[in-house]
Protein backbone atom coordinates (compact mmCIF):
# COMPACT_ATOMS: atom_id res chain seq x y z
CA UNK A 1 0.00 0.00 0.00
CA UNK A 2 1.58 3.67 -0.97
CA UNK A 3 1.62 6.75 1.11
CA UNK A 4 -0.57 8.86 -1.12
CA UNK A 5 -0.75 11.92 0.87
CA UNK A 6 2.74 11.62 2.33
CA UNK A 7 4.20 15.21 1.41
CA UNK A 8 6.05 15.04 -2.17
CA UNK A 9 10.15 16.21 -1.37
CA UNK A 10 12.73 16.94 -4.05
CA UNK A 11 14.31 13.32 -5.32
CA UNK A 12 15.13 11.40 -8.18
CA UNK A 13 14.39 7.70 -6.85
CA UNK A 14 12.57 7.51 -4.18
CA UNK A 15 9.30 5.48 -4.01
CA UNK A 16 7.60 7.59 -1.60
CA UNK A 17 8.78 11.15 -2.36
CA UNK A 18 11.39 10.92 0.68
CA UNK A 19 14.65 12.85 0.84
CA UNK A 20 17.01 10.44 -0.81
CA UNK A 21 16.94 6.88 -2.80
CA UNK A 22 17.71 4.42 -0.68
CA UNK A 23 16.03 5.27 2.50
CA UNK A 24 13.81 4.24 5.77
CA UNK A 25 10.77 6.66 5.34
CA UNK A 26 8.00 7.66 7.91
CA UNK A 27 4.04 7.58 7.27
CA UNK A 28 2.45 11.00 9.15
CA UNK A 29 0.64 8.27 10.97
CA UNK A 30 3.32 6.63 12.24
CA UNK A 31 5.49 10.06 13.12
CA UNK A 32 2.31 11.42 15.30
CA UNK A 33 2.32 7.61 17.26
CA UNK A 34 6.05 7.51 17.18
CA UNK A 35 5.96 11.04 19.30
CA UNK A 36 3.26 10.38 21.34
CA UNK A 37 5.28 7.40 22.24
CA UNK A 38 8.40 8.96 22.81
CA UNK A 39 6.40 11.52 25.03
CA UNK A 40 4.85 8.81 27.06
CA UNK A 41 8.55 7.44 27.76
CA UNK A 42 9.50 10.01 28.53
CA UNK A 43 12.11 10.97 25.92
CA UNK A 44 10.78 12.98 23.63
CA UNK A 45 12.57 15.95 24.83
CA UNK A 46 16.07 14.55 24.81
CA UNK A 47 17.61 14.66 21.54
CA UNK A 48 19.92 11.79 21.84
CA UNK A 49 17.21 9.48 21.23
CA UNK A 50 15.93 7.89 18.08
CA UNK A 51 13.72 4.94 16.10
CA UNK A 52 15.82 1.95 15.97
CA UNK A 53 14.63 -0.31 13.31
CA UNK A 54 16.02 -3.96 12.16
CA UNK A 55 15.20 -7.09 11.34
CA UNK A 56 15.89 -10.17 13.38
CA UNK A 57 15.36 -14.02 12.37
CA UNK A 58 11.98 -15.91 13.19
CA UNK A 59 8.81 -15.66 12.67
CA UNK A 60 6.03 -16.98 10.27
CA UNK A 61 7.75 -16.10 6.78
CA UNK A 62 11.51 -16.34 8.20
CA UNK A 63 12.26 -12.75 9.21
CA UNK A 64 10.68 -10.54 11.69
CA UNK A 65 10.91 -6.81 11.91
CA UNK A 66 12.33 -5.02 15.64
CA UNK A 67 11.42 -1.46 16.59
CA UNK A 68 12.26 0.48 19.94
CA UNK A 69 13.96 3.46 20.91
CA UNK A 70 17.64 3.93 21.66
CA UNK A 71 20.33 6.38 22.63
CA UNK A 72 23.05 4.43 21.65
CA UNK A 73 24.41 4.38 18.06
CA UNK A 74 26.38 1.52 16.81
CA UNK A 75 29.86 2.13 15.08
CA UNK A 76 27.91 0.38 11.71
CA UNK A 77 24.76 2.01 12.43
CA UNK A 78 23.32 3.80 9.11
CA UNK A 79 21.42 6.91 10.27
CA UNK A 80 18.20 8.29 8.37
CA UNK A 81 15.64 11.02 9.02
CA UNK A 82 12.48 11.21 7.49
CA UNK A 83 9.33 13.71 8.13
CA UNK A 84 10.52 14.94 11.29
CA UNK A 85 11.91 11.15 12.45
CA UNK A 86 15.31 10.06 13.37
CA UNK A 87 15.88 6.20 12.16
CA UNK A 88 18.88 4.30 12.81
CA UNK A 89 19.08 0.86 11.73
CA UNK A 90 22.39 -1.78 11.55
CA UNK A 91 23.87 -2.19 8.13
CA UNK A 92 22.39 -5.78 7.65
CA UNK A 93 19.12 -4.75 8.60
CA UNK A 94 19.10 -2.06 6.26
CA UNK A 95 19.86 -4.77 3.45
CA UNK A 96 16.42 -5.76 3.94
CA UNK A 97 14.57 -2.62 4.84
CA UNK A 98 16.12 -0.36 2.04
CA UNK A 99 13.08 1.96 0.92
CA UNK A 100 10.61 0.71 3.09
CA UNK A 101 7.78 2.72 4.74
CA UNK A 102 6.94 2.49 8.37
CA UNK A 103 3.17 2.88 8.64
CA UNK A 104 0.98 2.70 11.66
CA UNK A 105 -3.17 1.97 11.94
CA UNK A 106 -5.11 2.10 14.21
CA UNK A 107 -8.16 0.81 12.60
CA UNK A 108 -10.32 -2.28 13.08
CA UNK A 109 -8.47 -4.85 11.06
CA UNK A 110 -5.36 -4.15 13.26
CA UNK A 111 -3.65 -1.57 15.75
CA UNK A 112 0.25 -1.31 15.50
CA UNK A 113 3.09 -0.17 13.48
CA UNK A 114 3.26 -2.02 9.99
CA UNK A 115 6.62 -1.64 7.48
CA UNK A 116 5.63 -1.47 4.28
CA UNK A 117 8.61 -3.27 2.71
CA UNK A 118 9.07 -3.62 -1.09
CA UNK A 119 11.97 -5.83 -0.47
CA UNK A 120 9.69 -8.69 0.86
CA UNK A 121 8.71 -11.53 -1.74
CA UNK A 122 6.04 -12.63 1.03
CA UNK A 123 4.12 -11.55 3.90
CA UNK A 124 3.05 -13.84 6.45
CA UNK A 125 -1.04 -13.29 7.56
CA UNK A 126 -0.50 -10.86 10.35
CA UNK A 127 2.24 -8.65 8.87
CA UNK A 128 5.38 -8.62 11.55
CA UNK A 129 7.06 -11.35 8.91
CA UNK A 130 8.37 -11.18 5.79
CA UNK A 131 10.88 -13.38 3.66
CA UNK A 132 13.13 -12.18 0.31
Amino acid sequence: MMIADKEKKSDLSSPFGGQGANSIYISDKAKVKIKQLMQDAGVADDASYFVRVGVVGGGCSGLSYKLDFDNEPKPMDQTFEDNGVKVVTDLKSFLYLVNTMLDFSDGLNGKGFYFNNPNASRTCGCGESFAV
